[in-house]
């Protein structure tokens, strides 16, 4: 049984996806491939095969099977092809298939893959070298060093990435992770590829957890389930995996219920002698826990904290973009409208890809904006993602709308984020996930689409694209509208259980 670069991804993403897609329930798991995730594949594939293409020469080695790629691989390192790509590399239990293996002295090469991202973390298209290596980057790269240094054909930890830009960045594998993190990629690596191992061979066990990353894989409702059926604490809201583990390991609660029953003084005062019990939850974090938990099982009703005060005006707006993160391309800027009882929805949309139609868009939704008379229209948006959004195009775009300008529409008291503003500081709600849809969903809003989602919407518009399907525009706006509303709903709701104050 070999360890792959995508049992380590996999493992990166979710740490019990490697034993649950071997040992788990096979009846629970979905067989359907999500389109998003077709999408993104496509897209992978598309950047590959441009970046191929523009290498230069190369021996290309990704036919036939595992073994005679092997055979076929280790004969060209040996004769010193310059260039090798989808070569396959195996040794002991690893198995390792890069997409460019590049000679860089005699007899030593390095693994090269080409990814659809930016080659670090927090870098941008102007400064890769910004940010620190992403982690399933990292570990992959490991691999396929571990295996050709153990074949002769590598002698240090090195790797690169070609990203999305095109451009090599290097990761050098013996650094340290981060600033706070001193143990080497590779250091990493080894414990990692321990794990993967024991859950491949089922000496070792993990348990699912609920998280905001399930919702495209095929094991979510699985999950869900058990995570349900367990009472399990990750089910409480923004008590994930790793607090959920330490919480098990230092306190030995597995139970939402069990944490009514825990006495805060003695934690604190395990605390203080023990600055590794419980490492990252506070008293006010376990207070917040205890309380969600209570919430959850036994009110089971949305509490607001305080009395929340929000515009009085003749307007209202509810607005919410849908983009492409895969292309760092906004396509939709979707409004909808209250005044006077009445509601309309506004969509300005880019109905071309392509930078004159995306900025159009976006000067429409200014201009419309703009029209309103000053304070007599409130906004409500929902997390923080427009206003980053919103930065990245006034930058694109500078002749649409100043900094200043931008600056002053999200600082107006009467734009209003009702996830970081509202719902994380005065509410909770007997919920494991905070999003827009799970709340607006336990008010009873219904969307018009059987699968309302942000990333089908994207497959969505890429399909609109192609055909130029009015059904399928009709889908995208009644989805982003359905989304507008949803908001609207929730901040009636706000006003309603603060009202009763």
């Amino acid at each position: 049984m070999y360890i792959t670069a995508s049992d380590l991804y996999n493992y990166v993403k979710c740490p019990h996806l490697i034993w649950r897609d071997k040992y788990g329930p096979q009846g629970e798991k979905i067989r359907e491939t999500n389109p998003f995730v077709d999408l993104l594949w496509q897209r992978g594939i598309q950047h590959e095969e441009e970046v191929v293409n523009k290498i230069g020469q190369f021996i290309d080695l990704h036919v036939g099977t595992l073994e005679e790629r092997f055979e076929r691989t280790v004969k060209e390192m040996k004769k010193g092809t310059p260039l090798l790509y989808q070569g396959v590399i195996m040794h002991d239990n690893l198995l390792g298939i890069p997409d460019l293996l590049k000679k860089i002295s005699e007899n030593i090469y390095v693994p090269i893959d080409i990814k659809s991202g930016m080659g670090f973390e927090g870098s941008d298209e102007d400064d890769v070298d910004e940010g620190k290596p992403k982690k399933h980057y990292a570990l992959q790269l490991c691999l396929y060093v571990e295996i050709l240094k153990n074949l002769g054909f590598a002698k240090e930890n090195n790797g690169k990435i070609i990203d999305i830009s095109g451009k090599e960045v290097d990761y050098l594998l013996d650094t340290a992770q981060g600033s706070k993190t001193p143990e080497s990629w590779w250091g990493l690596y080894q414990s990692v590829k321990k794990d993967v191992k024991a859950l491949l061979e089922n000496q070792q066990q993990n348990k699912p957890a609920l998280s905001g990353i399930c919702k495209l894989c095929c094991w979510c409702n699985s999950c869900k389930k058990w995570c349900r059926k367990e009472s399990d604490l990750t089910n409480i809201f923004y008590l994930g995996r790793s607090r959920r583990d330490v919480i098990s390991k230092d306190i030995k609660i597995e139970k939402m219920e069990q944490l009514k029953e825990l006495n805060i003084a003695t934690i604190l005062a395990s605390k203080k002698l023990d600055k590794s019990f419980l490492r990252g939850i506070g008293e006010e974090l376990l207070k917040k826990y205890i309380n969600r938990a209570e919430i959850i099982t036994k009110t089971k009703k949305p509490v607001v904290y305080k009395k929340i005060e929000l515009p009085k005006v003749p307007t209202e707006l509810f607005f919410d973009i849908e983009d492409d993160p895969t292309q760092d391309f906004i396509y939709l800027h979707g409004v909808y409208k209250r005044e006077k009882g009445k509601g309309e929805f506004i969509p300005f949309l880019a109905k071309e890809f392509a930078r004159e139609s995306e900025k159009e868009a976006w000067n429409m939704f200014w201009t419309y904006i703009n029209s309103l008379p000053l304070n007599s229209y409130a906004v409500y948006y929902y997390s923080s993602h427009e206003k980053t959004a919103y930065k990245h195009l006034r930058e694109r775009y500078p002749d649409i709308i100043t900094q200043e300008e931008l600056e002053g529409f999200f600082a107006n008291p009467n734009v209003i984020d009702l996830y970081s503003k509202i719902i994380l500081k005065y509410t909770d709600w007997p919920l494991s996930s905070y999003s827009i849809k799970d709340i607006a969903t336990l008010l009873g809003f219904k969307w018009r689409d059987e699968t309302p989602s942000g990333a089908l919407s994207i497959q969505w518009y890429n399909e609109y694209l192609k055909t130029s399907d009015g059904d399928i525009l009709k889908r995208i706006l009644e989805y982003n509208e359905d989304d507008c509303k949803a908001m609207m709903v929730l901040k009636d709701e706000i006003e309603s259980l603060s009202n009763r104050l």
